[in-house]
């Protein structure tokens, strides 16, 4: 019989490890980082008092060692075209020519947008977090994320050259 503690890892740690990858860009770091979400969140559930999701908080833990890190490392760590090439492409080769290429010019793009912005694309796309969990993310409203959201998809056409996101 599996324990709460293995459901709540089971259901959650997908999500907080595309998020963490979303934040980093590196799939050992975000691996890493989600190892230490769940155990840090094992040894404060106590202090969970359920004012938002249980991933909401998950993130909240996640995104603060993510900073964490980041001052460990005194800079930031941008996502590479290594990285890019490490990601599984599917059986057609100029196919997956074609969606590699289209990747990397969207990551490229979506540098070039400030970080608030950076990171509401970030958790849509990658995280496949509602907007209200955004907001709350990002101790923001769920408004103040649609809107960024629908801002940052035009600034990224625009950058783009007018491609569909």
């Amino acid at each position: 019989m599996r324990s709460k503690t293995e459901d709540i890892y089971e259901r959650h740690a997908q999500n907080i490890y595309r998020f963490l990858f979303s934040l980093t860009g590196e799939a050992d770091t975000a691996e890493e980082l989600t190892q230490e979400t769940f155990y840090q969140a094992l040894k404060s559930m106590d202090t969970y008092r359920g004012e938002s999701s249980l991933q909401v908080w998950l993130c909240a833990i996640a995104k603060r060692l993510w900073f964490k890190e980041l001052e460990r490392r005194k800079r930031s760590v941008p996502i590479d075209e290594a990285t890019l090439a490490n990601i599984a492409a599917p059986d057609d080769p100029e196919q997956s020519y074609a969606e590699r290429e289209r990747r990397i010019t969207l990551y490229r793009a979506i540098q070039q947008l400030d970080a608030d912005t950076r990171e509401v694309i970030h958790l849509r796309l990658a995280g496949d977090f509602s907007f209200r969990d955004i907001g709350d993310i990002l101790g923001r409203s769920e408004v103040w994320a649609r809107v960024r959201f629908y801002r940052g998809k035009e600034a990224l056409a625009r950058i783009m050259g007018g491609e569909q996101i």
